[in-house]
């Protein structure tokens, strides 16, 4: 199962940590030195959510809260079962 939203595309980006030390100029500091930079991701707020598509079927699908907020899915309502194709 992989970390994509199935309507927007979000997925986990990547990026630097970086750990600083010292204190900043502006603070009256003499500057922050860099003490490390590793790898990290920032993930997707994906939520597994049930749907009724175009068909009138029931579906699961990863979604990210950001849509589902913004109200762009008919939610199934409890207890309608999935039908067989």
């Amino acid at each position: 199962m992989s970390r994509i939203c199935e309507y927007s595309g979000k997925r986990p980006r990547v990026g630097n940590r970086v750990v600083r030390r010292g204190k900043a100029k502006r603070e009256g500091g003499v500057g922050q030195k860099v003490t490390g930079i590793s790898r990290r991701q920032w993930k997707p707020n994906l939520q597994t959510i049930r749907i009724v598509d175009e068909q009138g079927r029931v579906k699961r699908i990863k979604v990210c809260a950001r849509y589902i907020k913004a109200g762009k899915f008919t939610k199934a309502p409890r207890g309608l079962a999935k039908k067989s194709a």
